[in-house]
């Protein structure tokens, strides 16, 4: 799960595991795999930051 802001500058948790994809348009964009989309205000990188620290939390065993 990894904790973002969206548009209307309220914070919510998204799984990370079902991003199907990211695209900066000039705001991100998150498509999930269900089709549902959300508009962040972090930046593209920001978020992919996000995904890989959860991801390698995950597999490391660090909470």
């Amino acid at each position: 799960m990894i904790r973002l802001t969206g548009f209307n500058k309220k914070e919510f948790i998204l799984n990370a595991e079902v991003i199907e994809k990211i695209e900066m348009m000039p705001e991100t964009l998150i498509t999930l795999v269900n089709g549902k989309k959300y508009i962040v205000i972090e930046d593209t990188e920001e978020v992919i930051e996000k995904v890989v620290r959860y991801k390698k939390r995950i597999f490391t065993g660090e909470f």
